[in-house]
């Protein structure tokens, strides 16, 4: 019998974890239960180790199991890294663009940008990464990335050209929980609160290296404030949601849409001229642009411009 890939084992366990016994999971599969449970078997015996419990009901992975699970999920995002990278080599190059963008910011960007640029070059495969700017940064810097859309350019790393556009705002989500909450007002005035009563409260903040993070330390370090850091998720949007249901107050850029919920949280409007962005492309400096790289930029510039300025 031949030796399953590491993607249909991927696909077998998964389907064994879901259904929690053989013979539903065969049948989600599409093969016979009795292959199911061999090649179950044959991968424990050329392991050595058993990687599925028996004993319980419904099936679960052993310890053993939950490592090599961890294995196999590595090993196909390796191939798929792998691919990419090859890919530069064995597409032409005027095919193939990789962008890097933080996910909640291509939650905002990617829709203004995409649709009108790849209507111009229907022909164009586009890679996308999502990730930190940091980590981001670094694969644009080796060559593993050809773009990179991100805010606050005055950050970016040395070696990378940058071309920005327009400068949009952040603001406070403030639930209900917090002293600062003002019962039935969606959006607070502009200045009726002090940055300094907002850095002391409770904070939801993203990770160090996300683009939001470096914003809010700059902040804390200019009014020299040790936060009370509640909880870090690189997920802006469950930051957000978090921050509605009153864990903590959180600061976004306006990019990310919250609806107004007067009864639960207010919106407070950060002043401009204390934390601002500027949404950017970027790429590196000693990489000449094709034509189809160009318009990349060309249409990410325009696209802001006309978003910015409705």
């Amino acid at each position: 019998m031949p030796q399953p890939s590491s993607i249909n084992m991927l696909r077998f366990l998964d389907a064994l974890l879901k259904h929690g016994n053989f013979t539903r999971a065969a049948r989600d599969l599409y093969i016979s239960q009795p292959y199911l449970t061999q090649t179950i078997q044959r991968t424990e015996q050329k392991l050595g180790v058993a990687i599925i419990n028996r004993d319980r009901s419904p099936l679960a992975l052993t310890a053993a199991g939950r490592v090599y699970y961890q294995y196999l999920t590595t090993l196909e995002s390796e191939k798929d890294r792998f691919a990419k990278q090859l890919s530069q080599y064995t597409t032409p190059t005027n095919n193939v663009v990789r962008v890097g963008v933080l996910a909640s910011l291509g939650y905002y960007l990617l829709p203004l940008v995409l649709p009108t640029y790849l209507a111009r070059h229907p022909q164009l495969h586009l890679e996308l990464t999502e990730d930190t700017a940091e980590r981001n940064e670094q694969r644009l810097l080796h060559g593993e990335l050809d773009f990179l859309f991100g805010q606050n350019p005055e950050t970016v790393a040395p070696g990378l050209t940058v071309r920005d556009r327009g400068q949009d705002g952040y603001y406070a989500i403030i639930p209900k929980t917090s002293p600062l909450y003002r019962a039935n007002q969606a959006t607070l005035e502009a200045d009726s609160l002090s940055m300094r009563q907002l850095l002391q409260a409770p904070l939801l903040v993203s990770p160090r290296g996300s683009s939001i993070r470096r914003q809010v330390d700059y902040l804390l370090q200019k009014f020299k404030i040790e936060p009370q850091i509640v909880l870090e998720s690189t997920n802006t949007l469950t930051i957000a949601k978090l921050a509605q249901q009153g864990l903590g107050i959180t600061l976004l850029p306006d990019s990310v849409h919250v609806a107004l919920q007067p009864d639960a949280y207010n919106l407070y409007p950060l002043p401009l001229d204390v934390v601002s962005l500027n949404y950017f492309i970027a790429y590196p400096t000693d990489k000449p642009l094709n034509a189809v790289e160009q318009d990349l930029v060309t249409v990410f510039l325009a696209q802001l411009t006309a978003a910015l300025k409705h």
